[in-house]
């Protein structure tokens, strides 16, 4: 099998496109000859007709079609042992059951059987050649790239009370790379969470800036979270996107919510005693009706805010900090293998 090209690599409807001239080679005793000149019998299209082949398919097969410009692509040799060679280029569409739990940093391993479709193992059996039975040239595409080797072997697929028909087994595997997503999805939203911290540094009197701040950052990330798995499949596992955006938009929402706690807490006994009833009640408590008090509790509150402001700044870092060491370490030398 020589694989010419593969043209996509589909999350959404899991399958991946690929061109292959696909050769079998048989024996027929039945198309033995003698010749002292000839050595090889090429066949045009209307002899092949004639000629018994295998029955092969592919059962990872969604669409499929023999190229035909300019005329059939499809070759067949017989050698004087009765040795055929028969040889197609077949376009195909194959499905390919992705396990997502790493990406985008993960790596996909689709297999692709060849089976007989009606003879059973005893009339016909299948074997891959000994030396490079799969030939890949270097193929480029955009967000995979593939090893030099393939692995080959073989299978038994058993239907019942059919029979055991022979099976191929060829598994390709794509390494995803990483540049494109941590260009356009890790990077931008770790600086929209950088952004949400210098609410921080804010006084907490400038309260528009600082709500506008974090609305903003909020409905920015929760944007980039939809954009980000809109080309994935609904599934029901967790993948790393998930994890990752969902740990971000966590931060930003807390910078908000943080805010949102220093100002009521910088607002607490803001007013000062003014009314003659006001005076009234703080008498009735054995208090002071000065004004002084509640402005000195106001400042303390303010104390307290800005405080939790300057804890804030050291606590968001550090934690966001430690999420991205586990979250690198598990998901590129842990769960390799998709085992979590």
């Amino acid at each position: 099998m020589l694989i010419k090209n593969i043209h996509s690599l589909d999350e959404l409807h899991m399958d991946f496109s690929v061109d292959i001239i696909f050769r079998q080679r048989w024996t027929d005793k039945r198309l033995k000859f003698n010749h002292s000149t000839v050595r090889i019998l090429e066949l045009d299209q209307k002899m092949i007709e004639r000629i018994w082949v295998p029955d092969s398919f592919f059962p990872q097969e969604k669409r499929a079609e023999i190229h035909d410009v300019t005329v059939p692509n499809r070759l067949l040799h017989i050698y004087r042992n009765g040795t055929v060679f028969y040889s197609m280029r077949i376009e195909m569409t194959l499905s390919c059951a992705m396990a997502l739990q790493n990406y985008p940093l993960d790596r996909q391993v689709c297999p692709v059987s060849i089976e007989s479709y009606s003879y059973t193992r005893e009339n016909i059996d299948f074997y891959w050649e000994r030396h490079n039975p799969v030939l890949i040239p270097s193929i480029s595409l955009p967000q995979f790239t593939m090893p030099d080797t393939v692995k080959t072997s073989a299978c038994s697929t058993e239907y019942g009370e059919v029979g055991d028909f022979a099976c191929l087994l060829l598994e390709l595997q794509f390494d995803r790379n990483t540049g494109y997503y941590i260009a356009q999805i890790f990077i931008p939203s770790i600086l929209i969470v950088i952004l949400s911290w210098v609410s921080f540094w804010v006084d907490i009197d400038a309260i528009p800036a600082r709500v506008s701040l974090g609305v903003l950052t909020v409905l920015t990330m929760t944007t980039q979270s939809s954009g980000a798995r809109s080309a994935l499949p609904r599934v029901s596992y967790i993948k790393a996107i998930d994890v990752w955006m969902a740990v971000c938009l966590t931060f930003v929402f807390m910078a908000l919510l943080e805010f949102a706690y220093i100002n009521v807490v910088s607002r607490r006994n803001s007013k000062p005693i003014r009314t003659a009833s006001q005076c009234d009640k703080a008498l009735n408590k054995g208090t002071s009706p000065s004004p002084m008090m509640p402005i000195l509790r106001h400042i303390d509150f303010i104390k307290r805010a800005r405080r939790v402001d300057k804890v804030a700044r050291v606590v968001f870092p550090l934690i966001f900090f430690l999420f991205n060491i586990g979250f690198w370490v598990f998901y590129l030398s842990i769960n390799t293998d998709n085992k979590f």
